[in-house]
């Protein structure tokens, strides 16, 4: 029986296939478990919308890089012409691979996403003071809340604040939120690809009337584009700026 000259090719190229995965597997466990151990809501989201979507590409990379070697660790006959073909073909399954990846991560997966960020959003907070959940305001109670500066800024939707009232000891938490960054189910083509990428304020609130600003939509992925107009709330001043 003649040994395989690639033998110790193909016992590298499988240990290093078994090595990726693991690493891609721990990548993910090491985001679980750092993800478990925030254990307030609104970092937990922060933490989410920042690194889940990134955290799972980078594994789905190095699982795949595996997958690339396992399927060149079994070589019995390699010319210059076989060589070639393996290149080609590891390259087109690898690139193949991370594409439908890519495209799961980009258009699917934010349907997933969104719905596990708007339950942590809600989800009601305890009081440091009492340990009792909190009421969460309405835009028009909010308001006594927030300064002029973080009205304006949801006037024009660029940032979305949420207070948090403990009845009991009136002890007020304000979160703050990516007023227009997130993207909605386009209404063409059905992903989560439809963003406001311009803003157009047509006119200018003041103390008594509202304004007017044009939201522009596009989809990322289809590229269909729509247009919405909303009202600015009148520029009311808090209690505070009143009498500064």
């Amino acid at each position: 029986m003649v040994d395989n000259p690639y033998a110790s090719w193909n016992s590298m190229a499988h240990n290093i296939a078994y090595g990726a995965w693991v690493l891609g597997i721990l990548v993910i466990l090491g985001y679980i478990v750092r993800l478990s151990s925030i254990p307030d809501n609104k970092d937990k989201y922060d933490f989410i919308n920042r690194h889940e979507v990134k955290i799972l590409w980078y594994a789905t990379l190095i699982i795949i890089v595996g997958a690339c070697a396992y399927f060149n660790g079994n070589i019995v006959e390699l010319t210059t012409v076989l060589t070639f073909v393996r290149i080609f073909l590891t390259a087109m399954m690898g690139t193949i691979a991370a594409l439908i990846i890519q495209n799961l991560l980009k258009f699917y997966y934010p349907f997933f996403i969104e719905k596990r960020l708007k339950v942590l959003r809600y989800k009601p907070r305890i009081s440091p003071k009492t340990g009792k959940p909190m009421k969460l305001l309405s835009e028009e109670e909010e308001d006594a809340h927030l300064d002029e500066g973080m009205q304006a800024e949801e006037n024009v939707f660029s940032v979305d604040y949420d207070v948090w009232k403990d009845e009991e000891t009136g002890f007020i938490k304000i979160e703050k939120y990516a007023g227009h960054l997130h993207a909605i189910q386009c209404p063409e083509c059905n992903y989560q690809t439809f963003k406001v990428n311009r803003e157009e304020i047509l006119k200018q609130p003041t103390d008594t009337e509202e304004g007017e600003l044009v939201k522009h939509y596009q989809c990322s992925y289809c590229g269909y584009k729509a247009k919405k107009t909303v009202s600015l709330k009148a520029q009311v001043k808090t209690p505070a700026a009143a009498t500064a």
